[in-house]
């Protein structure tokens, strides 16, 4: 089934991932333009995103002029097959994305935009595969996690929030706070913190190790996008600031990069996600702009 606007269409679209069936979404505009756009969900979650944001982006993009395309990975949503990790979607994305030119042929290159380990798989996908038809990497909040840099966030970016809150004294003092909980806690995190270059598993095989790779080798333009009010995003910075492997990245000349100091990690107040959605759709056309204008 088709659903038409005045200045798009959104249809199902269904292809092949090696041999399994997977399920996305097309927003196809009347006149599509050249570059098109892959949207890459994060987490356990199916096409459409928290609060619906991957499905407004993909119309707002649309009704711009962009096809974009959202899908399920195998085991996700109403695709088949095994769910599996953001680290074993490759050959996911290279079907959406023939799945994507092979229904617009007017699009001859595309951005991946992913959020949290979208973003993270964006990346991985990049260094391992060199795919050609990618032109730009949209990337909001990577994914880096490991045990040792949340509790460097948690030392960094919680602790110390939470001792200039009053309503934290006001509970301490009313004796609502376990005190010596929150003081094994914060012993805890200083201890894994410290502990980290130590006990940290060998970087050269691990994800953020690929990613930072990645991040190196791609020679398009990069379009970064992080919440002020999100661990996810604090711990990516915390990881590009004291891993050597991340030094001097995100200084790179190809990379724009936009700060929304009062969003959270998916963007949930509208105002948040209208930034999101306007500035991916003023990068994509300047993006866009040398190949469309040929």
């Amino acid at each position: 089934m088709t659903a038409l606007t005045p200045d798009y269409s959104e249809s199902a679209l269904g292809f092949e991932c090696a041999g399994e069936r997977l399920l996305g979404i097309l927003s196809r505009p009347l006149r599509p333009a050249a570059t098109a756009v892959v949207i890459i969900v994060g987490g356990p979650q199916y096409r459409v995103g928290s609060h619906r944001q991957f499905l407004l982006l993909a119309r707002a993009l649309a009704a711009t002029g962009h096809a974009v395309l959202r899908f399920d990975y195998r085991g996700m949503g109403d695709s088949d097959g095994a769910v599996r990790s953001f680290e074993e979607v490759d050959a996911d994305i290279g079907a959406a994305i023939g799945a994507l030119t092979a229904a617009c042929p007017e699009v001859r290159s595309v951005v991946l935009w992913g959020l949290c380990d979208g973003a993270s798989a964006a990346l991985m996908y990049w260094l391992r595969q060199r795919d050609a038809r990618v032109r730009g990497l949209c990337l909001l909040n990577p994914w880096v996690r490991s045990e040792h840099g949340l509790a460097r966030v948690r030392l960094r970016h919680y602790y110390g929030d939470r001792l200039l809150q009053p309503n934290f004294w006001s509970k301490l003092l009313r004796g609502r706070t376990n005190l010596a909980a929150s003081v094994a806690e914060l012993v805890r995190n200083w201890r894994l913190a410290r502990a980290a270059r130590a006990a940290e598993v060998d970087q050269t095989e691990s994800f953020r190790s690929l990613m930072a790779a990645g991040f190196r080798a791609f020679d398009g333009e990069i379009l970064m996008i992080l919440s002020g009010c999100d661990g996810t995003a604090q711990e990516f910075l915390d990881c590009a600031k004291s891993d050597p492997q991340w030094a001097g990245l995100l200084q790179r000349p190809r990379l724009t990069r936009l700060d929304l100091p009062d969003a959270d990690h998916t963007f949930t107040v509208p105002a948040a996600r209208s930034a999101v959605e306007e500035a991916t759709r003023a990068w994509i056309v300047r993006l866009a702009a040398p190949v469309d204008g040929t």
